[in-house]
């Protein structure tokens, strides 16, 4: 019995250090461009980049877009993937994008439509 004992006080301490290890952080995808829909605002100020949350380059050709975007007039029918409302006021917006003149610093491409059945997110 004394010898059970003397183990178990000799490996207490190695138990007490083993503690389990902290879970790893959970890393979200942070480029998921496709959950971009609602009320929209363009930041077009370099001063106010750090706000945005997405540098985007607005354009002409379908063809090499990214996301094709239905430019919504109404708030509340911009509720599906690339279909946008966009507003003058940052504080009513639920996205903040930093537009930008040169298409190699912008994280996605954005082409804007005039059917809504055309709007598509292509990551």
């Amino acid at each position: 019995m004394i010898l059970i004992i003397s183990f178990w006080l000799t490996l207490l301490p190695y138990l007490a250090a083993a503690q389990p290890a902290a879970p790893s952080p959970v890393t979200v995808a942070s480029n998921d461009i496709c959950r971009i829909y609602g009320s929209v605002y363009l930041e077009r100020d370099p001063r106010y980049k750090n706000t945005a949350a997405y540098t985007v380059y607005l354009g002409d050709e379908e063809a090499f877009a990214s996301m094709v975007v239905y430019r919504e007039s109404n708030k509340l029918f911009a509720d599906g993937t690339a279909i946008w409302h966009i507003t003058n006021k940052k504080a009513f917006a639920d996205h903040v994008l930093y537009v930008t003149d040169n298409r190699n610093f912008a994280d996605f491409t954005v082409h804007f439509t005039n059917v809504r059945s055309y709007a598509a997110c292509r990551p």
